[in-house]
């Protein structure tokens, strides 16, 4: 495989890689020697709970160990653009700082969340595509502003867990929220479905539309309880607007998810990949009922990063 985890296009087998990462999760220490004297270095613009702590027991199970750097608090304002004359804030460059992280470490982690200020800018991937270039040594996605490659893996490891037919209808639904939110992980669950087995559908209201590049061959709609119908799985995830950049849709309760519109498919599973705002984004008596499967994803984070950082140690 390439040294650096991006997206699914960086994984030359995900139907593979999903039954490996199964198995690597009933014998977690298998392969606890393959990191000895590695060093894994968690890279955080942005906050974290279940990337920071996946990834940190994702790597001791591999024997590695960790530093974890989070740079809006502990850091410089990194300059990514080449030519600039550095007077403003921007006190060092991402060339120096992406070479010095890469000579501490042998794998570096990035989580870089998007600005919303410029759709391009942040299509872009600067600080992604910087550390590639200017480390000198093999990058992860730990979230981009654009995708969030482990979190799709360990959805589809769920979905592989829990699914009762050879090919289950999968619905991503959009929910209200309170801010806007990137488009990174509906982005990235559906790139990853493009690779998997299953009825795939993704209904939001009117304006909500994703990049096509991300959705293909999906089946897109505006009607949520027509979507419900037959459903085996129910992905809730809030986005802001593609198109209308970063704008949300307000005083839009009727797209939040609750026990009786679960109750209209086919006794679906839940999904969410956390932090959810309960009664917001899923009322509480479908985030507690036996439909959900949330803990499972989350829990799965780390066995999908254990099997990248495994396929990188021994590339």
């Amino acid at each position: 495989m390439p040294n650096h985890f991006f997206s699914v296009e960086d994984c030359p087998n995900p139907i593979g890689w999903i039954n490996e990462a199964l198995k690597l999760k009933n014998n977690p220490y298998g392969y606890k020697g393959l990191g000895i004297n590695k060093t894994l270095g968690l890279i955080f613009f942005n906050a974290s709970l279940r990337t920071r702590l996946s990834t940190i027991k994702a790597a001791q199970n591999l024997g590695m160990e960790t530093i974890t750097f989070d740079v809006k608090k502990d850091g410089w304002q990194l300059e990514t653009t080449d030519g600039r004359v550095m007077d403003g804030n921007h006190v060092e460059h991402i060339r120096e700082a992406a070479a010095v992280m890469g000579g501490y470490c042998d794998i570096l982690g990035i989580r870089a969340f998007p600005t919303f200020l410029n759709k391009k800018e942040d299509y872009l991937e600067k600080y992604l595509l910087g550390f590639r270039e200017y480390a000198g040594v093999p990058i992860v996605n730990l979230e981009s502003a654009t995708l969030h490659p482990l979190q799709s893996f360990a959805d589809l490891m769920t979905i592989e867990q829990h699914k009762k037919k050879k090919r289950p209808k999968v619905v991503m639904t959009w929910a209200p929220h309170v801010k806007a939110l990137p488009q990174a992980v509906p982005n990235s669950f559906s790139q990853w479905m493009q690779y998997y087995d299953a009825d795939f559908h993704i209904v939001h209201p009117k304006g909500m539309e994703l990049d096509i590049q991300f959705t293909k061959n999906a089946k897109l709609s505006y009607d949520q309880d027509q979507a419900f119908k037959e459903a085996d799985f129910i992905y809730v995830k809030n986005w802001s607007s593609y198109h209308n950049y970063g704008e949300i849709q307000k005083n839009r309760k009727d797209w939040m998810i609750t026990l009786e519109k679960l109750q209209s498919t086919a006794q679906a599973k839940l999904m969410h990949c956390l932090p959810v705002r309960r009664n917001v984004v899923i009322a509480d008596n479908a985030i507690d009922s036996h439909h959900s499967i949330i803990q499972d994803q989350a829990y799965n984070r780390v066995f999908a990063t254990q099997l990248v950082l495994k396929k990188i140690l021994i590339s």
